[in-house]
């Protein structure tokens, strides 16, 4: 039993550690697309840098949300599962 609840924990911490890596490549990529295209509206028309600012802010803050939401799925992935007291009972001894 102890095997197959370390064998859990380590598929869960893998699992946590790529939703992670795939969760923030996806926003860098996106909050820089996100950014160049609100500096390039800017550039083009300067009078509206307050509303494309606003918006980008709101984009970005929209973009940054869905990383966290990831981060909070891994963290439950890692600690709340149902073997959490078998693995906790290997790690004490």
């Amino acid at each position: 039993m102890e095997a197959q609840a370390l064998q859990f924990f380590i598929a869960c911490v893998t699992a946590a550690g790529f939703g992670i890596a795939v969760a923030a490549f996806g926003c860098g990529i996106a909050q820089g697309l996100g950014l160049k295209a609100a500096v390039e509206g800017i550039a083009r028309n300067p009078e509206s840098s307050g509303k494309v600012t606003v918006t980008m802010l709101i984009g970005l803050a929209m973009i940054e949300s869905l990383c966290i939401y990831a981060l909070v799925i891994a963290l439950i992935l890692i600690y709340a599962h149902p073997q959490a007291a078998a693995i906790a009972g290997l790690f004490a001894k």
